[in-house]
């Protein structure tokens, strides 16, 4: 039976969950929006783009959490939160959350996090019957990285969530990311994922959406920040690095 294009349709606020507005992270422009109008999620790739405490990954995070997975990584069957570091910061924004999903679909969802990585390897290597090759640790970063997105877990899921998967990785290990995203979305999966990425955020047919202090808006490749100061950066490097050696 083929795949609804889409397994979650939008994420909104519950409507008895409080607000504060001047606390964090409701004082997050981003969060804000998303708590008073609601975040539609399209079929296939949704990047969000933003510089850092723009709020990108703490809604990653707060989605995750309302979709049943930990928000230290994990999956809606085997979640990472014995792994958690007491220094783990999470918002709550997930509590208050709520998922409106297509009729019929499946509720499996996988979330992956780069700083939180090698703590959810070892709950996945120490869990029994999970199947798991005892060499999560002793490969590369982006080896590990790569292994886990071709995982069961990620095969089986609806809904995948990325936080910064580009952290560490090789130029090449980046294409082969972009190329397991893309794949993602032909076997109907939806993918939400926070990066900072010129690269993977040129994958064709993606959505891309700015999250910065005006809220979250879309925004085409071309015209994203990231993408300007590179190429300035790549045209004449001197011109950025004076400022900084100096």
């Amino acid at each position: 039976m083929p795949r609804s294009p889409r397994t979650v349709r939008r994420i909104q606020r519950h409507p008895d969950a409080p607000l504060d507005p001047g606390a964090w992270p409701d004082s997050v422009p981003a969060v804000a929006q998303l708590l008073e109008r609601g975040l539609d999620l399209p079929a296939g790739v949704t990047f969000l783009v933003g510089e850092n405490g723009a709020g990108k990954s703490t809604i990653v995070e707060a989605v995750a959490q309302a979709l049943g997975v930990d928000g230290e990584g994990g999956s809606t069957d085997h979640l990472a939160g014995g792994q958690r570091s007491r220094g783990t910061d999470l918002s709550g924004l997930g509590s208050r959350l709520q998922v409106v999903r297509e009729p019929g679909a499946g509720r499996s969802a996988f979330f992956l996090r780069a700083e939180t990585m090698h703590r959810f390897y070892s709950y996945l290597e120490d869990a029994s019957g999970l199947g798991i090759p005892h060499r999560l640790h002793t490969v590369s970063h982006g080896e590990s990285f790569v292994e886990v997105l071709q995982s069961r877990w990620v095969r089986s899921a609806g809904v995948v969530l990325l936080d910064e998967p580009e952290s560490a990785l090789s130029f090449a290990n980046c294409l082969l990311l972009l190329g397991s995203l893309a794949a993602m979305a032909r076997d109907g999966k939806q993918v939400l994922c926070a990066t900072h990425s010129p690269l993977l955020t040129a994958l064709p047919g993606a959505t891309i959406l700015q999250v910065d202090e005006d809220g979250i808006a879309p925004v085409a490749w071309e015209d994203l920040g990231v993408v300007t100061n590179w190429r300035l950066f790549l045209d004449a490097p001197e011109r950025f690095l004076r400022h900084v050696l100096d």
